[in-house]
């Protein structure tokens, strides 16, 4: 009577199901199956079971919740690297603004090309320390213990 029919024969035979996929998957899914050596009927019908499965929606959020961590490992990290950097650079500025002396009119060329070549050679140890680390961050201990901090 009817060609197909939706309830499975009772002998266990495996219902044939004909579909159509995007030419680019179907490539995927035939060379997944020769590189794994299966077929692809055996593919498709673990991928579907996997996807009906009660567990699949757990499964999934599993995987976000996961790489929703090590984004926020990540961002905890970048907040600690910014944290050091911007001390380092307000001890810096603080230490340079109280041991430098005002310089006169006739001095304040020379301190300039001075400063000039000082800077050439800070950024070429700069690059050098960035191509080959140790990075201050490294250098930094993560488990220093915060001290109340002194009235200046």
């Amino acid at each position: 009577m009817s060609q197909h029919s939706d309830i499975a024969p009772q002998t266990g035979r495996k219902k044939r199901l004909s579909i159509y996929l995007d030419p680019a998957l179907s490539d995927r899914l035939a060379d997944h199956a020769g590189r794994h050596a299966q077929s692809r009927s055996m593919i498709a019908e673990a991928a579907i079971a996997s996807f009906l499965s009660p567990d699949a929606d757990e499964r999934r959020e599993a995987a976000v919740v996961k790489r929703l961590d090590r984004i926020d490992r990540n961002i905890q990290r970048l907040e600690r690297d910014i944290g050091v950097a911007n001390e380092a650079f307000a001890i810096f500025i603080r230490s340079w603004l109280t041991s430098t002396a005002s310089l006169s009119e006739s001095a304040q060329a020379a301190a300039r090309a001075k400063g000039g070549e000082r800077y050439d050679k800070f950024l070429e140890v700069l690059g050098r320390r960035l191509a080959k680390g140790p990075r201050l961050r490294q250098e930094v201990p993560e488990d220093i213990p915060v001290e109340p901090a002194s009235p200046d």
